[in-house]
């Protein structure tokens, strides 16, 4: 017998980044992750910066995201997102000099007048990205 599946797509602004039959994926929403499976209760979340995971036919692959939303319907995931991107597609030389200019930026923040939030978002997605980079060839692990 077949295994369930349910139709998982993923857009940012400048492109759709995947469509795909996936039998569960994980999301990373406003209040922790969603594990969703189909069938799940149809419902709509804030996607937060974090790992999108989904698995299909025995392997996993990752995304790190940053900022969203999230449709759930019976048999479909639509993931909206500001920034989306596969594991394999991050840069991670480029995701640590963004890590560290942001902890520069956090550390220095009374002496100067930075935008505390924007940094400590910078930093959320440096360390997500980096994350995420590490996860290329392990797929079906």
């Amino acid at each position: 017998m077949a295994t369930p599946t349910l139709r998982f797509e993923i857009a940012s602004p400048d492109r759709l980044v995947l469509t795909d039959e996936v039998e569960e994926l994980q999301v990373p929403g406003k209040t922790g992750y969603l594990g969703i499976l189909p069938g799940h209760a149809p419902m709509i979340t804030e996607v937060a910066i974090g790992e999108i995971a989904y698995r299909k036919e025995e392997q996993t692959f990752y995304f790190a995201v940053a900022c969203g939303y999230c449709e759930v319907l019976l048999d479909q995931v639509t993931v909206l997102a500001e920034k989306i991107e596969r594991a394999e597609e991050i840069d991670r030389r480029r995701a640590q000099a963004s890590l560290q200019r942001a902890e520069k930026r956090l550390s220095s923040f009374q002496a100067t007048n930075i935008d505390f939030l924007r940094a400590r978002t910078s930093l959320q997605r440096a360390l997500i990205r980096i994350q995420v980079s590490h996860k290329t060839g392990l797929h079906g692990h």
